[in-house]
């Protein structure tokens, strides 16, 4: 046999590994979502002044349930408080 004979069969074996890891990578993200949103539910049983030390409104809630069931609503709920945060010392450096 020569090394064409060979080719074919070695390009199917270093494919598998990868579909396989990316299938894997797949249910493990799909996984970290699912657990950020038992998690992201707690967070409704918070009173508002609980949800405010940590810079979130009942309305950034709703805004976060909304995405779909595959994504992590903490990251959005990340990045509405960043953004606030941002917001707020823009305001202060303009008043100081």
């Amino acid at each position: 046999m020569t090394t064409y004979d060979f080719a074919p069969e070695s390009a199917r074996i270093t494919a598998t590994p990868a579909a396989a890891t990316r299938v894997f990578n797949r249910v493990i993200g799909f996984f970290h979502a699912w657990q950020n949103r038992r998690t992201f539910y707690r967070l409704g049983e918070m009173s508002d002044a609980e949800l405010a030390d940590i810079g979130l409104t009942r309305a950034d809630l709703s805004v976060a349930i909304d995405l779909p069931f595959g994504s992590d609503p903490t990251v959005k709920l990340r990045s509405i408080a960043s953004e606030r945060i941002a917001s707020i010392e823009e305001l202060a450096r303009r008043v100081a």
